[in-house]
């Protein structure tokens, strides 16, 4: 036979553009339209039904950036169509290509009560079916005119991220405002046809199954009359009845389709526009729901069904009769789809108290899945996060973006620092807005990594982002792969049904030991500096509050602040969303983060001065509170007593030009352009700088990805670096301890002051940079004289070790990382750490020295400023500033203590007593991360600690009051029935742990 395979496929397509598809709405008539433009921000809905709108006609523009426009659409259905099935067809101006980035609306009646979201992919709303004729046909649609920041040609900069710069010109243009008639027998023929050439696309050329499709595709289109298209489409659905009905075989893959609908809490829209897409979203989801019987729809983050709680009570009605009949499924268990390589240990852990507290409390739902779809990579500590708040199962699917390496599981054990083991899935389709092609469907059984042992995946099923979520087609092009040769097998399931058939057939799953880096978006570490200067002081404040509360409430009755502690640890993990946190939403999200956490800051320090007054008493004996977990300035942990006597730092002129800085600990030379030439250890008689180098160097690169520029740095970047050696002036400080260093290069201009506190081995760098540059990199440089194969960065509830090699392209790909307070790199015996107070961002190199004695030079660089231009063409501009220190001769056990250090000053004033600690734990090796009155309300004091060196340990905590009872507890501060209650002697409690094990105890009070 001739091959004709080509001409068949093509005429296929063509038909199916130009004949079929337009005849599923073979008749419409125009419906009346009037629009009112709401003032300023959105209206509530009954003054948007109330407003008088004035007519407007298709074609005519419409919507100024971030407006709200009410449209009234009225009409009558004609007595003609009586008997048939009549959609309103409303096109605000959609471009189908960008569900999600576009204008959206939701539908109301004129009583207020929701129906449905409108989106690029979804613009019909049903009328009747069937209609009597004559119907009376009036709604109204709160249209959101949300302007498109990443366009066609992506990452230009714009200013039309922030309303306030981003003008009044109209954005979009009504384009059909319609009633017509829906004839779904033309729309099944449709589905037929696309699920067919679909598939047949994804066959081998030359297998019998694809010409079968090809042959009776062949037939149902000569069975089409192009000009009567609706009187023949039953007769054509009759042609593909035997090769739709063929079953799959035996080994087809399974895919667990998961309604969803992945919403980011912001990012090129601000968070308030995001409380409207989830309202958008969730009406389309109940509606679709009570069409399709078969149909199930997760969505994740509390804080988004907190949302429609709060503001759509209409729609949360709806959400919630879903949620009963076992539909509408919450998923994941956190409050939002936070970043997880910043958060601090206690923010992370939180995430999940908040998350699984709220849907136990509404609905008695316990979340076992964490659900992180697109979370830029995972730190090494989470496993064990998930496990301690009673969760099992993690999915994610943005590892598949990795620019170098592919990983090499789908389904796997995933194990943290401490050796926890969480079941891991990736979908093998490598998309969170599946959408049910047959491409997709395809290229998740080729992909699947674990053929041979599993067999089941799963696919988040939906357009995202204010898309709409899932749509009619997509839940009956699923219908239709359920059971198809030549396909994977697809049937609608929970998150739960999933990964209890995923963990029953692979009891065994190869296993992957430490942090998931995703080889993308490391610039996401740096840019948006204020930000997440923002997130680290909130988290401090926020431990600071928990413990000088809780200390107060039980000594002297203060009142513990439950419900702004409540409130405020929600704000700052809203924060913590994957395009806050990392810098990558437009200026609008970013002015209001900055805006946020000031009022934070203050509303926390008012608390915090309010319980340490409270602690303190009226008196004038100078008192230092210690909120860091260790004993400084002779006040110990989590109290507050008379300071210690310091000593003295002496600053002298240094031959050649600068100074040296010296305290009897630490001799530090400064040179005439202020870079750190020595760093001299006189204990360990080791010299920290690496000969011929200098330390401090801020070092600038051109900054210019080759796309997504606030989230990637490219590693060409280093190619070309600009040393920042040149400075105005070097001269003593005011205090008279310190060198003050003034630079000035481009627009910007850098003032440093290095200081060399007294009784203490650390050198202190702190950077204030009025940054003005465009497109470039700062980084601050220590070259080190120190021979390190790896070195260690903070994390959740411990460290966890990188390489400074480049072996393999693995270690390669992580030529940008993240740390917490501090970084650690050692020779036995001896070591150093670098310890900062708001940065995340660092690279580690390592070279050989040719040009003097051939030892290691092991440099460290912290990343302070960026400057991408989109989405916000102004990142990062301004004034800002950085503390560091460099510590020599450091163990692991002085990088923690330094690191908590400089990120909890000591706090001091005057009162009439000293405060002993309510917890106190007698090994440095445990640091105790919160000290907090247990969240019922009970007075019960918990205490959260972890062994953070990396061995184990056994410690004595003395709780400073009687307690009566002791349990082991889960995050969400439930018992562990499986844990041995710990030894407990009155008020001294002795624990032992392994490397980095997290505890969390709660103490009843006697």
């Amino acid at each position: 036979m001739h091959d004709d395979r080509t001409l068949i496929e093509a005429r296929l397509k063509r038909v199916l553009d130009e004949r079929i598809r337009p005849a599923v709405y073979p008749e419409s008539v125009p419906l009346d339209v009037a629009v009112w433009h709401a003032p300023g921000e959105p209206v509530p809905v009954a003054e948007g039904l109330a407003a008088e709108p004035e007519p407007i006609e298709v074609g005519a523009r419409w919507g100024a950036p971030w407006g709200t426009s009410w449209f009234r659409v009225t009409g009558t259905v004609p007595e003609a169509w009586a008997g048939k099935t009549v959609e309103a067809l409303l096109d605000l101006g959609f471009d189908e290509n960008m569900p999600g980035f576009q204008c959206e609306g939701l539908v109301y009646r004129p009583d207020g009560t929701p129906v449905k979201g409108l989106n690029p992919r979804n613009q019909w709303v049903r009328i009747g079916s069937p209609v009597a004729g004559g119907e009376e046909v009036r709604l109204h649609v709160e249209a959101a005119s949300n302007p498109v920041i990443l366009d066609y040609h992506p990452f230009l900069p714009t200013q039309l991220g922030d309303k306030e710069t981003a003008g009044s010109e109209p954005q979009y243009t009504l384009t059909r405002m319609d009633l017509a008639v829906f004839d779904e027998t033309v729309w099944q023929l449709v589905l037929d046809l696309e699920v067919l050439g679909e598939l047949m696309a994804e066959l081998p050329a030359d297998s019998a199954r694809r010409y079968d499709i090809l042959r009776a595709v062949d037939r149902a289109l000569d069975v089409v009359d192009l000009q009567d298209v609706n009187g023949t489409a039953g007769r054509a659905r009759e042609q593909l009845t035997g090769v739709l009905s063929a079953p799959a075989v035996p080994s087809a893959h399974r895919i667990s389709a998961v309604g969803h609908a992945h919403i980011d809490s912001a990012w090129l829209w601000p968070l308030r526009e995001t409380v409207r897409k989830v309202a958008r979203t969730t009406s389309n989801m109940t509606a679709l729901l009570e069409d399709e019987p078969e149909f199930v729809f997760a969505m994740s983050q509390a804080q988004q069904w907190a949302w429609v709680k709060e503001h759509r009570p209409e729609v949360w009605a709806r959400v919630k009769a879903a949620v009963a009949e076992g539909r509408f499924v919450p998923a994941g268990g956190m409050w939002v789809e936070s970043d997880t390589n910043m958060p601090g240990s206690e923010a992370m852990a939180r995430q999940f108290v908040h998350g699984k507290r709220f849907f136990l409390d509404e609905f008695g739902i316990e979340n076992e899945e964490a659900w992180l779809p697109d979370t830029f990579g995972f730190a090494a500590g989470l496993p064990q996060i998930i496990k301690a708040a009673g969760s099992k199962w993690l999915l994610t699917q943005k590892i598949s973006w990795s620019q170098t390496n592919k990983f090499p599981h789908h389904t796997f054990d995933w194990e943290g620092i401490d050796g926890t083991r969480i079941f891991t899935h990736f979908p093998p389709v490598d998309t969170y807005n599946c959408s049910m092609k047959g491409s997709e469907i395809a290229h998740a059984a080729r992909n699947f990594k674990d053929k041979g042992r599993a067999r089941h995946s799963l696919a988040p099923t939906g357009w995202g982002d204010g898309g709409g979520g899932t749509t009619r087609e997509m839940v009956a092009k699923a219908a239709r792969m359920r059971d198809l040769e030549g396909s994977a097998q697809v049937v609608w399931e929970t998150p739960r049904t999933f990964f209890e058939k995923a963990e029953a057939e692979y009891p065994e799953p190869p296993v992957w030991v430490g942090e998931l880096y995703l080889e993308l978006h490391r610039a996401t570490l740096t840019s948006q500096a204020q930000t997440k200067q923002g997130n680290r002081r909130s988290e401090h404040l926020l431990r600071e509050v928990e413990l000088w509360a809780a200390t107060a409430a039980v000594r002297t009755g203060f009142p513990y602040p439950y419900e702004e502690l409540d409130r405020i640890w929600k704000t700052v993990l809203l924060h913590q969303f994957h395009d806050i946190l990392p810098g990558s939403s437009i200026a609008w999200v970013h002015r209001e983060a900055r805006a946020t956490y000031a009022r934070v800051a203050a509303e926390l320090n008012a608390i915090i001065e309010g319980a340490q007054r409270a602690l303190a008493g009226e008196g004038g004996r100078e008192l230092v509170f210690n909120s860091a977990p260790h004993l400084r300035s002779g006040v110990a942990a989590g109290g507050a007593a008379a300071p210690a006597a310091a000593g003295a730092t002496s600053v002298v002129p240094r031959e050649g030009g600068g100074f040296t800085l010296d305290n009897g600990l630490l001799r530090i030379e400064v040179d005439a352009q202020g870079l750190v030439v020595s760093a001299y250890d006189p204990a360990a008689g080791r010299e920290t700088i690496a000969p011929g180098r200098a330390g401090n160097l801020l070092q600038l690169h051109p900054d210019f990805p080759n796309m997504w520029d606030a989230w990637d740095v490219d590693e060409f970047y280093r190619n070309t670096v600009t040393d920042l050696t040149d400075a105005e002036s070097v001269t003593p400080g005011d205090d008279g301890a310190s060198v003050r260093v003034v630079r000035a290069f481009g627009a910007s201009r850098v003032e440093q002051v290095l200081s060399l506190p007294p009784g203490e081995r650390r050198l202190v760098v702190d950077t204030e940079v009025d940054w003005h540059e465009t497109e470039k990199f700062l980084k601050l440089a220590f070259p080190l004289d120190v021979h390190a194969e790896r070195y260690a960065s903070e994390t959740q509830y411990g460290h966890a070790y990188r390489p400074t090699h480049t072996n393999t392209s693995w270690e390669a790909a992580k030529f940008e990382a993240c740390n917490h307070r501090f970084l650690h790199l050692e020779e036995p015996g001896w070591g150093v750490a670098v310890v900062n107070d708001s940065t995340y961002g660092h690279d580690v190199t390592r070279t050989v020295r040719t040009d003097t004695d051939h030892g290691t030079t092991t440099t460290v660089r912290v990343s302070l400023l960026r400057a991408p231009r989109f989405p916000d063409p102004e990142t990062d501009q301004g004034v800002h500033r950085f503390r560091h220190a460099l510590v020599p001769g450091a163990a692991i056990a002085d990088a923690v203590r330094e690191g908590w250090r400089i990120n909890l000053p000591e706090r001091r004033l005057t009162g009439a007593r000293e405060v002993t600690p309510l917890i106190t734990a007698d090994n440095d090796a445990v640091v105790v991360t919160a000290v907090k009155l247990a969240d019922d309300g009970s007075g019960d004091v918990v205490v959260r600690f972890h062994e953070a060196h990396g061995g184990r340990a056994r410690t004595t905590l003395t709780a400073g009051f009687a307690v009566a009872d002791v349990a082991v507890t889960d995050l969400l501060e439930r018992p562990l029935p499986e844990e041995t209650a710990p030894e407990h002697e009155g008020e001294r409690i002795t624990v032992r742990l392994r490397p980095f094990q997290l505890m969390t105890l709660r103490l009843r009070r006697a």
